[in-house]
């Protein structure tokens, strides 16, 4: 989907408004709860490269956060005709990565709504911390999508957009989401893996213990991360 050339090089001041965002969403994880995330992905026949790519690098979601009292991962994806499928919830790394890897891209157009709104039916079952959204298209009307994400907004459910490239309708859309979620738009590049690691481990550090956690591993971790932190207590 999409013929956008992909810039050459992350912006790191995008990154780091990005993290800096999360680590200024409240959200609190019950005592003894694990923290609930929605792992959502574009499988259209465009997004094969980084599907491999983000199979990975998901097993550092529930390194950074097993220490919080680890994270529940559901993972959500479409593909082809109409297909969206959504798995059971995980608590490690080896079981998201059995199902990543059983799943192979068709050609389709995007179905965002159904991965809100299949967050909205979730959340209301249990407390959804967050969803994180990796796709780089938008072929749906960006006001039903809007609609769906003020639902996830007034549930307090932040979604985090990691968008691949730079199509400026989907740019447009994807902030829509976060803003109406009070999450957050971040782009990545396709040839910085490292990036989209460590915007999949902020997210995740954040879901399984908030803000006060994500402070703690940008301390641990240093830099962006690190950075981020410092600008927020500053803020």
């Amino acid at each position: 989907m999409g013929d956008e050339k992909l810039p050459t090089k992350s912006s790191r001041d995008e990154v780091q408004a990005f993290l800096k965002k999360v680590a200024a969403t409240p959200m609190r994880v019950p005592a003894g709860e694990r923290g609930r995330l929605i792992f959502a992905m574009d499988a259209t026949a465009s997004r094969e490269p980084t599907w491999d790519r983000a199979s990975q690098l998901q097993g550092a979601m529930f390194q950074e956060t097993s220490a919080l009292g680890g994270l529940e991962i559901q993972l959500a994806y479409y593909r082809g005709f109409g297909e969206f499928k959504a798995t059971k919830w995980m608590t490690d790394s080896d079981a998201l990565l059995r199902q990543m890897s059983g799943v192979f891209c068709l050609a389709g157009e995007t179905q965002i709504r159904k991965v809100l709104r299949h967050a909205v039916q979730e959340t209301k079952k249990k407390r959804v911390n967050a969803v994180v959204f990796v796709g780089d298209c938008v072929e749906e009307d960006v006001d039903k999508l809007g609609h769906v994400a003020g639902e996830l907004g007034i549930l307090g459910v932040p979604v985090f957009v990691f968008q691949e490239g730079r199509d400026a309708v989907a740019e447009f859309a994807f902030k829509q989401i976060a803003h109406l979620t009070n999450g957050a738009h971040c782009r990545f590049d396709a040839d910085s893996p490292q990036t989209l690691r460590e915007l999949l481990e902020a997210v995740a550090v954040y879901a399984a213990g908030g803000r006060r956690a994500l402070e703690n591993f940008a301390r641990q971790r240093g830099g962006a991360v690190l950075q981020i932190a410092h600008q927020v207590k500053r803020g």
